[in-house]
């Protein structure tokens, strides 16, 4: 099997084991999040955006990540209800992840190695880093944290055709 995110298995914030090939044929945006972060009100464009794209095709997956400033220290139980009362949240969120270093998540080893950021690093350097991945499976663009998602609507909107 060609190399996708399809190809990879992650565990959603209750715990249960989400097989990404699910999504084959959606265009899917995943987003590593955090709660106490100076992005975090993102949440709301995400929503706005998986409201407006979902019925069309599209998929977001939010994954915690507590590697940058202590910003998700919450168990995945709190971030879940941080999410839904704050920011209405109904894409699916998942387990707090690690997304650099030996112990990050496969499914970001991988896009991280197919969508370097600034200056080629495959490094995350901050939360709400975001990556566009295609109805194949496949990473087409990475999105620094300063990107709001109300930017990211004309390249979605591209793939979702």
């Amino acid at each position: 099997m060609e190399e996708s995110i399809f190809n990879f298995t992650c565990k959603d914030v209750h715990g249960y084991e989400k097989k990404l090939s699910d999504l084959e044929g959606k265009v899917t945006l995943v987003v590593n999040t955090a709660s106490k972060c100076g992005f975090t009100p993102q949440y709301k464009g995400l929503e706005d955006l998986y409201q407006k794209y979902k019925d069309q095709g599209l998929e977001i997956l939010g994954f915690p990540c507590n590697q940058f400033g202590n910003q998700e220290p919450g168990a995945d139980s709190e971030i879940e209800e941080f999410c839904t009362l704050n920011y209405g949240v109904s894409f699916p969120i998942f387990s707090k992840v690690d997304v650099n270093g030996d112990s990050a998540d496969p499914l970001f080893k991988f896009l991280t190695s197919n969508k370097k950021g600034l200056l080629g690093s495959s490094q995350i350097k901050w939360n709400f880093t975001k990556f566009l991945v295609d109805k194949k499976g496949k990473p087409v663009k990475r999105f620094s944290p300063t990107t709001t998602p109300e930017k990211l609507a004309e390249d979605i909107e591209k793939i979702l055709v």
